[in-house]
């Protein structure tokens, strides 16, 4: 399915809780957001049909993220059911806090791929950030997943002005001998947040800079490949793994998007930058068929919009009427 712009869509992110065990900086608010109820939220049968309607219509990927989804009761049972699903490409995004307890569960379910999100190494800077997170229960549970053959293990850091920009050699040089991606990725002015983003936001030609001051950079992606997503895609002289950069801001991406975000109470989103969004959920539980279900996918595809507005500086920290976990991250 293309949209009106000729772009594939091929990869849809799925959002199955707005709740989450951090309440980190760049997230969310310190009294956190206000949450969804049981029956607000997409039933796991509900989400289901929705993949099977986008998949006939050409989505080969899926991401599951949150909030945090290792925290959603039944998951593996979910990610199970997927298997069912001819998909190309299964994968999931956390916070890694659970991922030591989770690991051979996920990979006994199907997943091979996973983001973790990790944006300090130093322990009592990564709890200020998450607001209490165990920085040493991530790398354990990263650790384990590289032992069970997830692969490959992509690390995301969102980089900010004046908290990690000190750390950003030290998370590159992950790579020399690791087999991860660690991404990072520009700040975005987005929600109710704790985070200046004026103040803050650090570009990704800083961040190459100070990578390639210390061993060049090679770019690995100049032929595309399915898994990188928006990511520019290099490796540092003798590393094991890989280092991206995600651009937001920045450099637009936006010709080349390929996905729709499928929000924690059943709205179905094109852009992740820009409101406009098709709630599926009541269609679902009026008892729309298939048929109904793929030609509202098909009006989202075609209403995604041609690219999104943020420019440095002139962005503004924008009002979301949907916060971050809700969207999926």
């Amino acid at each position: 399915m293309r949209d009106s712009y000729d772009r594939e869509i091929s990869y849809l992110r799925v959002s199955v809780t707005d709740r989450c065990n951090l309440r980190c900086l760049y997230c969310m608010p310190k009294e956190g957001v206000s949450l969804l109820g049981h029956n607000d939220i997409l039933h796991y049968e509900e989400i289901l049909r929705i993949i099977h309607a986008a998949v006939r219509l050409g989505v080969a990927k899926v991401r599951v993220t949150g909030g945090e989804p290792l925290i959603r009761r039944g998951l593996m049972d979910f990610l199970s059911a997927l298997k069912g699903i001819s998909l190309e490409d299964l994968s999931l995004t956390t916070n890694g806090i659970l991922l030591e307890v989770y690991a051979e569960k996920l990979f006994d379910a199907g997943v091979r791929r996973i983001n973790v999100s990790l944006d300090s190494l130093n322990a009592e800077k990564y709890a200020r950030m998450t607001r209490g997170g165990n920085l040493h229960a991530v790398l354990r549970g990263i650790e384990k997943a590289e032992r069970l053959g997830f692969a490959p293990i992509k690390i995301n850091t969102v980089a900010m002005r004046g908290f990690n920009e000190d750390e950003i050699l030290e998370i590159a040089r992950l790579t020399l001998k690791k087999p991860y991606q660690v991404r990072f990725i520009e700040l975005m002015p987005m929600g109710r947040v704790d985070v200046n983003f004026q103040e803050q936001y650090l570009s990704d030609e800083v961040i190459m800079a100070r990578i390639g001051a210390f061993r060049k950079l090679h770019p690995m992606n100049g032929n595309f490949r399915r898994t990188d997503g928006p990511a520019r895609i290099y490796r540092m002289e003798d590393a094991v793994g890989e280092i991206g950069f995600i651009s937001p801001v920045s450099h637009h991406f936006c010709d080349w998007c390929n996905r729709l975000r499928l929000t924690a109470d059943g709205y179905l989103r094109s852009c992740l930058l820009v409101d406009d969004e098709l709630d599926l959920k009541m269609p679902l539980r009026s008892g729309c068929s298939d048929a109904d279900l793929q030609d509202m996918i098909r009006k989202a595809i075609l209403k995604k919009p041609k690219g999104h507005d943020l420019q440095i500086g002139t962005a503004q920290q924008r009002k979301s009427r949907k916060e971050m976990p809700r969207i999926g991250g």
